[in-house]
Order: C-alpha cells, then sequence, then structure tokens
C-alpha cells in the first residue's frame, strides 16, 4: 500500500529537559491548509541515513489538531539515527522539512468520553497530553472550543524517575487548577528528598484510584464479570484507563486492572519498546 508523504517545516524546537535530553517539535505541514488527526495517533517520519538507507520512526502526536501543525515529543538517544537527526540544529534548522506519513494508530479516546485514568511514563506522555488539549481547550484564541469532558474525572498519573524527567509539568499543573475534574498526578520512582510529590511507580497510584473510586460509587471489587450474552460490540463501561510507556509498565498496570475485574475493552494501551 502506497503511502502519502508530507513535507514538515519545522517550526519551533525547544529542549524541555537538558538533562534528559529531551525536545518539544512544532511542525507545519505547508501543502495542507488542515492535517485532521485523533488524539492518541501518530506519525512516522522517513529520512535517509548516512548509508543511504531509509529509515522510518513513528512519532506519537503530542497535541490536538490545530490547522496544519503537529506536535512531538522526542527523546535523544545515543547513537539513535531519527532522534539525533531532529536534535541537531545543524542538522535540522528552523525551517528545514522532514518527510511523514500518517496519521496511524488507534491508541485514541474511547467515546462516548467517561471517567478515564490516563497513565504514562517518560515520553508516552506525548499522546496523554493531546488528550487533554482535546478534552479542555482553551476558553479564546484560534484553538478555543467546548470543553469536551463532559464533566468526567480525568486522571493523568505521570510517572518519571526524575524531577528532571518530567515532561509539561507546568503545563499540566496550570489544567488541573483551571479544571477542577482534571486530576494530575506525577510521581517519581527515584526522587529528591525536596520531592514533596507522589513516590513510588504509576501502577500503585491507579491501583488507589480505583479503590477510591468504587468505594464512593459503591461499587464492588473486583468488579463482576459482563454477561456472556452481551455482544462485545455493546459492552459499555463507565471508566477506562489509556496506557502509554514502556512494555513492563504497561503490563504492570494490566495485571493491577485486571485484578480488579476490569474488562480488557477498558484497557487502551499502546508500548513503545
Amino acid at each position: 500500500m502506497t503511502r502519502v508523504l508530507y513535507s514538515a517545516r519545522l517550526d519551533k524546537k525547544d529542549c524541555i529537559s537538558q538533562v534528559a535530553q529531551c525536545y518539544h517539535f512544532v511542525f507545519a505541514i505547508d501543502e495542507l491548509e488542515s492535517f485532521p488527526y485523533a488524539p492518541g495517533q501518530f506519525v512516522s517520519a522517513v529520512a535517509d541515513d548516512a548509508a543511504g538507507k531509509q529509515q522510518t520512526r513513528a512519532y506519537s502526536i503530542a497535541s490536538a489538531p490545530s490547522g496544519n501543525r503537529f506536535e512531538l515529543c522526542v527523546n535523544r538517544v545515543e547513537e539513535g539515527f531519527f532522534s539525533n537527526h531532529l536534535a541537531d540544529l545543524p542538522d535540522l534548522p528552523i525551517g528545514a522539512k522532514i518527510q511523514v506519513h500518517g496519521p496511524h494508530g488507534y491508541f485514541t479516546l474511547r467515546e462516548p468520553v467517561t471517567d478515564s485514568i490516563l497513565v504514562a511514563t517518560g515520553t508516552g506522555v506525548a499522546p496523554m497530553r493531546a488528550f487533554t488539549q482535546w478534552l479542555f481547550p482553551p476558553d479564546s484564541g484560534p484553538d478555543a472550543a467546548p470543553d469536551r469532558s463532559n464533566g468526567k474525572d480525568i486522571w493523568l498519573v505521570y510517572g518519571t524517575r526524575y524531577e528532571t524527567d518530567m515532561y509539561y509539568h507546568e503545563e499540566f499543573e496550570a489544567l488541573a487548577a483551571r479544571k477542577p475534574n482534571f486530576h494530575y498526578l506525577p510521581t517519581l520512582s527515584r526522587a529528591q528528598e525536596s520531592w514533596t510529590g507522589l513516590r513510588g511507580y504509576v501502577q500503585d497510584h491507579v491501583a488507589r484510584i480505583v479503590e477510591e473510586r468504587a468505594a464512593r460509587l459503591g461499587q464492588p471489587l473486583p468488579l463482576p464479570a459482563p454477561g456472556p450474552m452481551i455482544p462485545s460490540a455493546d459492552l459499555r463501561f463507565d471508566i477506562h484507563a489509556y496506557i502509554c510507556g514502556l512494555n513492563f509498565m504497561v503490563s504492570a498496570v494490566r495485571d493491577r486492572l485486571t485484578g480488579f475485574g476490569w474488562h480488557r475493552k477498558q484497557i487502551v494501551f499502546e508500548r513503545y519498546d
């Protein structure tokens, strides 16, 4: 199947963590008036390496749709061709173009929107940023739109090792201050003594959310299994989890949720290792 390649022009590049060598990129596709995609999807970037071999790398889009623009969050990987190609200013100055195709992927919000637990580690926060921007758009400006969360509780449990590895931290804090139904829970597994927030692994904090929510709603845990006569397409849930990160984290969170009786269709995940 032939994929349509677009030329994406680099409009902005910021190093959002010197320690982790993480970069935030803003691209525009000038040949398109709009670049529609569902929050949570990814694009594939294509380029030839020094040996003339074509390299392709998938990157989750780190923003909600906005005209012909999209944003990426990329960690520089030692000896990684694409991350270094993007991060090195001499190789990719502002105004330079890369080739991309997409959007691709099914890691998207299920509708209608339910209470949702977003779980991420590292750059797995990229699609979560897209989700939150879409659910809670700005009140003014070119991307202003009505709140799409429908008043549902949205938790973002974001885990990293160190505070320096935490991307978009101030942005999520500001959103939590603006929207009472958005709950931001950053947690560090190797926190310094000065860190006053949550500690430990994301699966433990996800478990606490599920237990406290069930107690508040008077729901038993583990949840009773759906009726065996209900067709799969007709299953409806009042909460979903969306998980993005390395395989061991995704598996750990899935195991905790299935232990609560959650159905596999309630757990939407994407792993990138």
